[in-house]
Protein backbone atom coordinates (compact mmCIF):
# COMPACT_ATOMS: atom_id res chain seq x y z
CA UNK A 1 0.00 0.00 0.00
CA UNK A 2 3.05 2.30 1.00
CA UNK A 3 4.83 1.67 -1.99
CA UNK A 4 1.84 2.58 -3.95
CA UNK A 5 0.84 5.62 -2.52
CA UNK A 6 4.09 6.61 -3.02
CA UNK A 7 4.12 6.30 -6.69
CA UNK A 8 1.15 7.82 -7.01
CA UNK A 9 2.43 10.31 -5.10
CA UNK A 10 5.27 10.41 -7.61
CA UNK A 11 2.96 10.65 -10.56
CA UNK A 12 0.58 13.77 -8.95
CA UNK A 13 4.26 15.52 -8.35
CA UNK A 14 5.58 15.11 -11.42
CA UNK A 15 5.51 18.25 -13.80
CA UNK A 16 5.82 15.77 -16.83
CA UNK A 17 2.69 14.36 -16.06
CA UNK A 18 0.81 17.60 -15.13
CA UNK A 19 2.35 18.96 -18.82
CA UNK A 20 1.02 16.08 -20.44
CA UNK A 21 -2.23 16.45 -19.12
CA UNK A 22 -2.54 20.14 -19.90
CA UNK A 23 -1.89 19.13 -23.14
CA UNK A 24 -4.54 16.79 -23.21
CA UNK A 25 -7.14 18.84 -21.71
CA UNK A 26 -6.22 21.33 -24.61
CA UNK A 27 -6.59 18.70 -27.70
CA UNK A 28 -9.74 17.37 -26.45
CA UNK A 29 -11.03 20.38 -26.28
CA UNK A 30 -10.62 21.39 -29.56
CA UNK A 31 -11.62 18.03 -30.71
CA UNK A 32 -15.04 18.31 -29.20
CA UNK A 33 -15.49 21.78 -30.63
CA UNK A 34 -14.51 20.74 -34.36
CA UNK A 35 -16.58 18.33 -34.52
CA UNK A 36 -19.21 21.29 -33.96
CA UNK A 37 -18.16 23.80 -36.51
CA UNK A 38 -18.14 23.21 -40.42
CA UNK A 39 -14.61 22.79 -41.34
CA UNK A 40 -14.96 24.93 -44.53
CA UNK A 41 -15.25 27.74 -41.98
CA UNK A 42 -12.59 26.15 -39.72
CA UNK A 43 -10.38 26.20 -42.73
CA UNK A 44 -10.81 30.20 -43.48
CA UNK A 45 -12.62 32.56 -40.26
CA UNK A 46 -9.89 32.05 -37.96
CA UNK A 47 -6.94 33.04 -40.68
CA UNK A 48 -9.08 35.86 -41.27
CA UNK A 49 -7.32 38.83 -39.32
CA UNK A 50 -3.79 40.46 -39.14
CA UNK A 51 -1.80 37.21 -38.27
CA UNK A 52 -3.41 35.21 -40.89
CA UNK A 53 -3.21 37.93 -43.38
CA UNK A 54 0.20 38.64 -42.69
CA UNK A 55 1.14 34.93 -43.21
CA UNK A 56 -0.84 34.49 -46.63
CA UNK A 57 1.59 37.06 -47.74
CA UNK A 58 4.31 35.31 -47.02
CA UNK A 59 2.89 32.38 -48.18
CA UNK A 60 2.35 34.13 -51.67
CA UNK A 61 5.72 35.66 -51.79
CA UNK A 62 4.49 39.23 -51.06
CA UNK A 63 6.88 39.59 -48.21
CA UNK A 64 5.82 40.71 -44.83
CA UNK A 65 2.73 42.56 -45.18
CA UNK A 66 -0.60 42.64 -46.49
CA UNK A 67 -2.55 42.92 -43.10
CA UNK A 68 -5.94 43.59 -44.13
CA UNK A 69 -5.67 41.11 -47.21
CA UNK A 70 -5.17 43.91 -49.29
CA UNK A 71 -2.46 44.88 -52.11
CA UNK A 72 -1.27 47.72 -49.35
CA UNK A 73 2.56 46.56 -49.16
CA UNK A 74 5.13 46.15 -46.22
CA UNK A 75 3.66 46.37 -42.83
CA UNK A 76 5.44 46.17 -39.64
CA UNK A 77 1.27 46.39 -37.83
CA UNK A 78 2.31 43.13 -35.85
CA UNK A 79 6.01 41.47 -34.56
CA UNK A 80 7.62 38.90 -36.83
CA UNK A 81 7.82 36.08 -34.74
CA UNK A 82 4.06 34.42 -35.33
CA UNK A 83 2.90 35.32 -38.33
CA UNK A 84 6.64 33.71 -39.92
CA UNK A 85 5.33 30.83 -37.56
CA UNK A 86 2.20 30.19 -38.88
CA UNK A 87 3.52 31.00 -42.70
CA UNK A 88 5.79 27.91 -42.05
CA UNK A 89 2.35 25.69 -40.98
CA UNK A 90 0.92 27.00 -44.10
CA UNK A 91 4.20 26.17 -46.24
CA UNK A 92 3.71 22.85 -45.18
CA UNK A 93 -0.14 22.06 -44.67
CA UNK A 94 -1.02 24.47 -47.46
CA UNK A 95 -2.77 27.74 -46.53
CA UNK A 96 -5.79 28.18 -45.61
CA UNK A 97 -6.47 24.47 -44.91
CA UNK A 98 -8.09 22.42 -41.80
CA UNK A 99 -5.03 20.72 -42.05
CA UNK A 100 -3.62 24.14 -41.03
CA UNK A 101 -6.01 24.98 -38.59
CA UNK A 102 -5.50 21.83 -36.70
CA UNK A 103 -1.35 22.32 -37.17
CA UNK A 104 -1.87 25.65 -35.86
CA UNK A 105 -4.67 24.65 -32.90
CA UNK A 106 -1.81 21.77 -31.74
CA UNK A 107 1.15 24.26 -31.85
CA UNK A 108 -1.09 26.34 -29.71
CA UNK A 109 -1.79 24.11 -27.26
CA UNK A 110 1.72 22.60 -27.43
CA UNK A 111 2.88 26.45 -26.34
CA UNK A 112 -0.16 26.18 -23.68
CA UNK A 113 1.03 23.22 -22.19
CA UNK A 114 4.64 23.56 -22.14
CA UNK A 115 3.90 26.55 -19.89
CA UNK A 116 3.69 24.15 -17.20
CA UNK A 117 7.26 23.56 -16.59
CA UNK A 118 9.09 26.91 -15.84
CA UNK A 119 5.63 27.40 -14.27
CA UNK A 120 6.27 24.44 -11.73
CA UNK A 121 9.98 25.57 -11.02
CA UNK A 122 9.16 29.22 -10.27
CA UNK A 123 6.41 27.70 -7.98
CA UNK A 124 9.05 25.44 -6.53
CA UNK A 125 11.46 28.64 -5.42
CA UNK A 126 8.75 30.59 -4.29
CA UNK A 127 6.63 27.75 -2.39
CA UNK A 128 7.56 24.79 -2.36
CA UNK A 129 6.64 21.53 -4.00
CA UNK A 130 3.07 21.48 -3.14
CA UNK A 131 2.52 25.17 -4.36
CA UNK A 132 4.37 23.83 -7.70
CA UNK A 133 2.18 20.80 -7.98
CA UNK A 134 -1.08 22.60 -7.34
CA UNK A 135 -0.31 25.22 -9.51
CA UNK A 136 0.65 23.11 -11.99
CA UNK A 137 -2.43 20.83 -12.09
CA UNK A 138 -4.62 24.18 -11.53
CA UNK A 139 -2.90 25.70 -14.89
CA UNK A 140 -3.68 22.56 -16.48
CA UNK A 141 -7.27 22.68 -15.98
CA UNK A 142 -8.42 26.46 -15.77
CA UNK A 143 -10.74 27.41 -18.69
CA UNK A 144 -8.88 30.27 -20.31
CA UNK A 145 -5.53 27.96 -20.61
CA UNK A 146 -8.00 25.06 -22.05
CA UNK A 147 -9.97 27.73 -24.40
CA UNK A 148 -7.30 29.64 -25.70
CA UNK A 149 -5.52 27.66 -28.17
CA UNK A 150 -8.30 27.03 -30.29
CA UNK A 151 -10.36 30.08 -30.07
CA UNK A 152 -7.57 32.67 -31.68
CA UNK A 153 -4.98 31.81 -33.61
CA UNK A 154 -2.52 34.26 -32.86
CA UNK A 155 0.46 34.61 -30.73
CA UNK A 156 -1.58 34.56 -27.24
CA UNK A 157 -0.25 30.48 -26.10
CA UNK A 158 3.25 31.51 -26.97
CA UNK A 159 3.42 34.80 -25.27
CA UNK A 160 2.29 32.79 -21.94
CA UNK A 161 5.32 29.96 -22.77
CA UNK A 162 7.43 33.17 -22.70
CA UNK A 163 6.59 34.71 -20.08
CA UNK A 164 7.00 31.88 -17.61
CA UNK A 165 9.98 31.13 -19.14
CA UNK A 166 11.42 34.55 -18.70
CA UNK A 167 10.36 35.08 -15.04
CA UNK A 168 11.66 30.99 -14.62
CA UNK A 169 15.30 32.25 -16.19
CA UNK A 170 15.31 35.90 -14.69
CA UNK A 171 15.45 33.30 -11.13
CA UNK A 172 17.65 31.50 -12.48
CA UNK A 173 20.55 33.74 -14.14
CA UNK A 174 20.41 35.68 -10.61
CA UNK A 175 22.03 32.74 -9.10
CA UNK A 176 24.22 31.53 -11.78
CA UNK A 177 27.75 32.45 -13.23
CA UNK A 178 27.60 30.98 -16.18
CA UNK A 179 28.16 33.36 -19.43
CA UNK A 180 25.81 30.83 -21.35
CA UNK A 181 22.80 30.97 -19.06
CA UNK A 182 22.72 35.03 -19.18
CA UNK A 183 23.32 34.87 -23.18
CA UNK A 184 20.39 32.44 -23.41
CA UNK A 185 18.49 34.97 -21.15
CA UNK A 186 18.99 37.49 -23.87
CA UNK A 187 18.14 35.79 -26.48
CA UNK A 188 14.64 34.70 -24.85
CA UNK A 189 13.78 38.63 -24.29
CA UNK A 190 14.91 38.97 -28.17
CA UNK A 191 12.14 36.32 -28.90
CA UNK A 192 9.80 37.84 -26.36
CA UNK A 193 9.66 40.85 -27.93
CA UNK A 194 9.83 39.79 -31.16
CA UNK A 195 6.53 37.62 -30.53
CA UNK A 196 4.67 40.66 -28.22
CA UNK A 197 6.67 43.59 -27.38
CA UNK A 198 4.16 44.53 -24.39
CA UNK A 199 6.18 42.05 -22.91
CA UNK A 200 9.00 44.03 -22.77
CA UNK A 201 7.51 46.20 -19.75
CA UNK A 202 9.14 43.68 -17.25
CA UNK A 203 12.86 44.19 -18.79
CA UNK A 204 14.20 46.66 -17.15
CA UNK A 205 12.53 45.35 -13.51
CA UNK A 206 13.71 42.01 -14.19
CA UNK A 207 17.04 42.24 -15.63
CA UNK A 208 17.68 44.88 -12.99
CA UNK A 209 16.63 42.42 -10.00
CA UNK A 210 18.71 39.85 -11.51
CA UNK A 211 21.98 41.92 -12.08
CA UNK A 212 21.24 43.34 -8.13
CA UNK A 213 20.20 39.88 -6.85
CA UNK A 214 23.37 38.31 -8.79
CA UNK A 215 26.07 41.04 -7.46
CA UNK A 216 24.65 40.89 -3.88
CA UNK A 217 24.98 36.80 -3.71
CA UNK A 218 28.57 37.48 -5.36
CA UNK A 219 28.33 35.39 -8.63
CA UNK A 220 28.63 38.06 -11.43
CA UNK A 221 28.90 41.79 -11.77
CA UNK A 222 27.44 44.13 -14.67
CA UNK A 223 29.07 42.73 -17.03
CA UNK A 224 27.06 39.14 -17.87
CA UNK A 225 23.67 41.84 -17.15
CA UNK A 226 24.97 44.19 -19.94
CA UNK A 227 25.72 41.08 -22.14
CA UNK A 228 22.28 39.85 -22.19
CA UNK A 229 20.75 43.02 -22.80
CA UNK A 230 23.20 43.14 -25.75
CA UNK A 231 21.87 40.29 -27.07
CA UNK A 232 19.01 41.25 -27.04
CA UNK A 233 19.53 44.27 -28.92
CA UNK A 234 21.59 43.08 -31.55
CA UNK A 235 18.81 40.09 -31.99
CA UNK A 236 16.25 42.97 -32.68
CA UNK A 237 17.98 45.24 -34.57
CA UNK A 238 18.08 43.73 -38.31
CA UNK A 239 13.79 44.14 -37.59
CA UNK A 240 13.77 47.30 -36.39
CA UNK A 241 16.58 48.49 -39.97
CA UNK A 242 14.12 46.31 -42.17
CA UNK A 243 11.32 48.58 -40.44
CA UNK A 244 12.92 51.75 -41.00
CA UNK A 245 13.91 51.02 -44.60
CA UNK A 246 10.45 50.53 -45.03
CA UNK A 247 8.38 52.98 -43.29
CA UNK A 248 11.17 55.55 -43.57
CA UNK A 249 10.49 55.94 -39.14
CA UNK A 250 12.27 54.60 -36.06
CA UNK A 251 9.84 51.36 -35.15
CA UNK A 252 11.28 49.70 -32.49
CA UNK A 253 9.41 46.42 -33.20
CA UNK A 254 5.59 46.93 -33.83
CA UNK A 255 3.60 50.26 -35.86
CA UNK A 256 -0.04 49.59 -34.76
CA UNK A 257 -0.08 51.17 -30.56
CA UNK A 258 -1.90 54.22 -32.42
CA UNK A 259 -4.36 52.07 -34.05
CA UNK A 260 -4.83 50.43 -30.38
CA UNK A 261 -5.21 53.42 -28.29
CA UNK A 262 -7.70 55.36 -30.88
CA UNK A 263 -10.02 52.07 -30.78
CA UNK A 264 -10.89 52.45 -26.44
CA UNK A 265 -10.24 56.38 -26.95
CA UNK A 266 -12.76 58.03 -29.69
CA UNK A 267 -15.96 60.19 -29.86
CA UNK A 268 -17.89 56.63 -30.14
CA UNK A 269 -17.56 56.75 -26.15
CA UNK A 270 -18.47 60.88 -26.23
CA UNK A 271 -22.22 60.48 -25.88
CA UNK A 272 -21.78 65.04 -26.65
CA UNK A 273 -19.71 64.60 -29.69
CA UNK A 274 -21.74 66.56 -32.35
CA UNK A 275 -20.27 64.84 -35.62
CA UNK A 276 -18.73 61.71 -33.24
CA UNK A 277 -18.59 58.33 -35.11
CA UNK A 278 -21.61 55.66 -34.53
CA UNK A 279 -19.65 52.70 -34.86
CA UNK A 280 -16.46 51.55 -36.37
CA UNK A 281 -16.77 48.97 -39.30
CA UNK A 282 -13.24 46.77 -40.72
CA UNK A 283 -14.53 47.72 -44.14
CA UNK A 284 -14.31 51.60 -43.76
CA UNK A 285 -10.74 51.58 -41.92
CA UNK A 286 -9.05 49.20 -44.33
CA UNK A 287 -10.48 51.53 -47.38
CA UNK A 288 -9.18 54.24 -45.32
CA UNK A 289 -5.65 52.38 -43.98
CA UNK A 290 -5.41 51.77 -48.10
CA UNK A 291 -5.78 55.65 -48.94
CA UNK A 292 -3.18 56.67 -46.80
CA UNK A 293 -0.87 53.94 -46.56
CA UNK A 294 0.08 52.88 -42.96
CA UNK A 295 2.40 55.59 -42.17
CA UNK A 296 -0.24 57.92 -42.50
CA UNK A 297 -3.50 55.89 -41.08
CA UNK A 298 -1.11 55.46 -37.91
CA UNK A 299 -0.57 58.93 -37.84
CA UNK A 300 -4.21 60.06 -38.08
CA UNK A 301 -5.21 57.54 -35.38
CA UNK A 302 -2.72 58.77 -33.38
CA UNK A 303 -3.54 62.51 -33.51
CA UNK A 304 -7.38 61.81 -33.00
CA UNK A 305 -6.58 59.59 -29.71
CA UNK A 306 -4.65 62.23 -28.34
CA UNK A 307 -7.29 65.00 -29.52
CA UNK A 308 -10.10 62.80 -27.55
CA UNK A 309 -7.94 62.20 -24.50
CA UNK A 310 -7.19 66.20 -24.33
CA UNK A 311 -10.49 67.29 -24.98
CA UNK A 312 -11.85 64.03 -22.87
CA UNK A 313 -9.97 64.18 -19.45
CA UNK A 314 -12.54 63.51 -17.76
CA UNK A 315 -13.94 60.59 -19.79
CA UNK A 316 -10.58 59.08 -20.76
CA UNK A 317 -10.70 58.38 -16.56
CA UNK A 318 -13.79 56.94 -16.76
CA UNK A 319 -12.95 54.55 -19.69
CA UNK A 320 -9.74 53.63 -18.09
CA UNK A 321 -11.23 52.40 -14.99
CA UNK A 322 -13.74 50.19 -17.02
CA UNK A 323 -10.58 48.95 -19.06
CA UNK A 324 -8.96 48.01 -15.45
CA UNK A 325 -12.28 46.63 -14.38
CA UNK A 326 -12.71 44.50 -17.70
CA UNK A 327 -9.06 43.11 -17.36
CA UNK A 328 -9.27 41.62 -14.49
CA UNK A 329 -12.71 40.81 -14.07
CA UNK A 330 -13.66 40.00 -17.79
CA UNK A 331 -16.34 42.08 -18.02
CA UNK A 332 -17.22 46.14 -17.35
CA UNK A 333 -20.47 44.67 -16.11
CA UNK A 334 -19.49 41.29 -14.56
CA UNK A 335 -22.33 41.27 -12.17
CA UNK A 336 -24.60 42.06 -14.37
CA UNK A 337 -23.03 39.07 -16.64
CA UNK A 338 -23.35 37.02 -14.23
CA UNK A 339 -27.25 37.65 -13.50
CA UNK A 340 -27.62 37.65 -17.01
CA UNK A 341 -25.84 34.66 -18.90
CA UNK A 342 -27.28 31.58 -19.32
CA UNK A 343 -23.81 29.96 -19.86
CA UNK A 344 -22.71 28.09 -17.13
CA UNK A 345 -18.99 28.13 -18.26
CA UNK A 346 -19.14 32.35 -18.78
CA UNK A 347 -20.35 32.18 -15.04
CA UNK A 348 -17.63 30.08 -13.95
CA UNK A 349 -14.89 32.30 -15.78
CA UNK A 350 -16.17 35.37 -13.94
CA UNK A 351 -16.03 33.83 -10.55
CA UNK A 352 -12.29 32.73 -11.14
CA UNK A 353 -11.13 36.12 -12.58
CA UNK A 354 -12.38 37.30 -9.09
CA UNK A 355 -10.88 34.45 -6.73
CA UNK A 356 -7.36 35.26 -9.49
CA UNK A 357 -7.51 38.82 -8.86
CA UNK A 358 -7.68 38.44 -5.30
CA UNK A 359 -5.60 35.85 -5.07
CA UNK A 360 -2.94 37.49 -6.74
CA UNK A 361 -3.49 40.71 -4.48
CA UNK A 362 -3.49 38.80 -1.80
CA UNK A 363 -0.15 36.58 -2.80
CA UNK A 364 1.77 39.32 -3.40
CA UNK A 365 0.83 41.45 0.14
CA UNK A 366 2.45 38.59 1.96
CA UNK A 367 5.23 38.14 -0.53
CA UNK A 368 6.54 41.65 0.28
CA UNK A 369 5.04 41.98 3.64
CA UNK A 370 7.53 38.85 4.80
CA UNK A 371 10.96 39.65 2.72
CA UNK A 372 10.20 37.05 0.10
CA UNK A 373 13.48 37.27 -1.89
CA UNK A 374 11.42 36.23 -4.60
CA UNK A 375 8.35 38.93 -4.21
CA UNK A 376 9.69 41.40 -6.74
CA UNK A 377 10.08 39.50 -10.03
CA UNK A 378 6.81 37.72 -9.15
CA UNK A 379 4.82 40.33 -9.11
CA UNK A 380 6.29 42.49 -12.27
CA UNK A 381 3.83 40.92 -14.80
CA UNK A 382 0.71 41.01 -13.21
CA UNK A 383 1.08 44.55 -11.66
CA UNK A 384 2.94 46.38 -15.16
CA UNK A 385 1.93 43.73 -18.01
CA UNK A 386 -1.79 45.21 -17.95
CA UNK A 387 -1.03 48.58 -18.39
CA UNK A 388 -0.98 49.26 -21.77
CA UNK A 389 -4.32 47.67 -22.22
CA UNK A 390 -5.29 49.74 -19.63
CA UNK A 391 -4.67 52.62 -21.73
CA UNK A 392 -6.01 51.31 -25.20
CA UNK A 393 -8.44 48.30 -24.78
CA UNK A 394 -9.06 45.48 -22.71
CA UNK A 395 -9.77 41.96 -23.33
CA UNK A 396 -9.13 38.70 -21.70
CA UNK A 397 -7.27 37.87 -24.08
CA UNK A 398 -4.96 40.51 -23.78
CA UNK A 399 -4.77 39.78 -20.17
CA UNK A 400 -3.74 35.87 -21.04
CA UNK A 401 0.10 35.74 -20.48
CA UNK A 402 0.10 36.60 -17.76
CA UNK A 403 -2.28 33.98 -15.87
CA UNK A 404 0.06 31.34 -15.27
CA UNK A 405 1.30 33.57 -12.52
CA UNK A 406 -2.02 34.44 -11.22
CA UNK A 407 -2.32 30.95 -10.84
CA UNK A 408 0.78 30.52 -9.01
CA UNK A 409 0.35 33.93 -6.83
CA UNK A 410 -3.70 32.39 -5.75
CA UNK A 411 -2.43 29.22 -5.00
CA UNK A 412 0.56 30.78 -3.00
CA UNK A 413 -2.40 33.07 -1.16
CA UNK A 414 -4.43 29.57 -0.31
CA UNK A 415 -1.59 27.51 0.77
CA UNK A 416 -0.81 30.89 3.43
CA UNK A 417 -4.27 29.88 4.93
CA UNK A 418 -3.80 26.56 5.34
CA UNK A 419 0.25 26.27 6.05
CA UNK A 420 0.91 29.91 7.36
CA UNK A 421 3.17 32.60 5.27
CA UNK A 422 6.48 31.79 7.78
CA UNK A 423 6.62 27.80 6.37
CA UNK A 424 6.29 29.41 2.99
CA UNK A 425 9.81 31.79 2.78
CA UNK A 426 12.16 32.09 0.23
CA UNK A 427 13.32 28.65 -1.11
CA UNK A 428 17.18 28.60 -2.46
CA UNK A 429 18.70 27.89 -5.58
CA UNK A 430 17.69 24.03 -6.70
CA UNK A 431 18.36 22.15 -10.10
CA UNK A 432 14.99 23.41 -11.50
Amino acid sequence: MTTTKSRLLILVTSVWVIAAAALAARVAFAWDQQRKIPHQVLASVPFDQETGNIALALWQGNGFGNVFRKPTGPTAWLAPVYPVLLFAVFKVFGAMTLASFFAAVLLNAVFSAAATFPLFAVGRRVGGLGVATATGWAWAVLPAGVLMPFEWIWDTPLSVLLVAGLLWLTLRVAESPGVAEWIAYGLLWAVALLTNPAIGVGLPFLVGWAMARAQVSGHVSWVRPALAVAVTVLCCMPWTVRNYRQFHRVIPVRSSLPFELWIGNNDIFDPHAVHGIQRITRYEETHRYSELGENGYLQEKREKALAFIRQNPALFLRLTLRRVLATWAGSEHPYDNFVQTDSTLVRVVLVLNVVLTLGTVTAIVLLFARKNVFAFPVAVFPLLYPMIYYLTHASLRYRHPIDPLLVLLTVFAVACCFRGPASLGARQADPS
